[in-house]
């Protein structure tokens, strides 16, 4: 390339990010999405049934979060209308069994799962749950998770954040798009990463550890 067309390019690109970032305020810090593929969080006793008793997860690989992880197991979601092979145990177990599923997997199911925060399952529908040991009707618990971002306490004072606050998001490229109502969760423990379900991603073309950035009216 031409050098002084390499020049020219460098200033005009100076230029837009000084117009959108004024004061000398650097582009905000990207934060990595993790896209969420549908999966079940187990209770003690709901994984005993499904896989027997005594039996232990067997970790698969470690996700970002600290202590978690993706399983070996799988199970069977079974719905009014379809079936679900093969959706992944996340853990470790839990309290109390919950499934994550895209609006796109309810209706394969035939199930209207409501948009929640993690943990809100009070009067979402049920579904019955298959494994290799055995089969449950679990009463309530199905949603399709709301947006959110994990991070640390360093990360949030860094961006000025707190936890439970929501927040608008930006992405960038061909099918760019504002996240809204992004709910802020800080812990030690966590590491700063936008989750989204698959549904979200590919509609704004957005692919696991791609950046996207807190979003700033022009």
């Amino acid at each position: 390339m031409d050098s002084k067309l390499m020049e020219q390019i460098i200033t005009q690109v100076v230029i837009a990010l000084q117009e959108r970032f004024p004061d000398g305020e650097a582009p905000p810090k990207g934060i990595p999405v993790g896209i969420s593929n549908r999966h079940i969080h187990l209770s003690t006793t709901d994984a005993a049934i499904l896989f027997g008793e005594g039996h232990a997860l067997t970790k698969m690989k470690d996700l970002k979060q600290e202590g978690e992880y993706a399983a070996e197991e799988t199970v069977t979601l079974i719905g009014p209308k379809g079936v679900l092979r093969g959706v992944r145990v996340l853990g470790p177990l839990r309290g109390k069994t919950q499934v994550e599923i895209s609006c796109t997997d309810g209706f394969t199911l035939g199930i209207n799962a409501p948009v929640r925060d993690s943990g809100q399952t009070q009067g979402a529908p049920g579904i019955s749950i298959a494994g290799p040991c055995g089969a449950l009707m679990l009463r309530e618990g199905v949603i399709c998770a709301a947006r959110h971002i994990h991070m640390s306490p360093a990360e949030a004072e860094a961006l000025r954040l707190h936890d439970q606050d929501r927040i608008n998001i930006e992405s960038f490229g061909p099918r760019g798009v504002i996240f809204k109502n992004v709910l802020i969760r800080v812990h030690p423990k966590f590491r700063l990463e936008m989750h989204l379900d698959v549904d979200e991603a590919n509609a704004a073309g957005l692919k696991n550890n791609d950046p996207v950035y807190l979003y700033r009216p022009e």
